[in-house]
């Protein structure tokens, strides 16, 4: 038991894990951040297109 306990509190794979979470969140913010300041301009964009291909 004692073995047991001794290697679960060695193991760092819980460790590498957040860290992978905390890169993958990092990186959801930044592409979230990117379409919030472009979304707007992309949608005047293709809106203008779409209401000249119509006219």
């Amino acid at each position: 038991m004692q073995r047991n306990m001794h290697s679960f509190l060695r193991s760092e794979s819980g460790a590498t894990a957040i860290e992978y979470s905390m890169i993958a969140a990092l990186i959801f913010l930044a592409i979230v951040g990117v379409m919030q300041s472009l979304g707007q301009s992309i949608v005047n964009v293709l809106y203008t297109k779409l209401i000249s291909a119509f006219s």
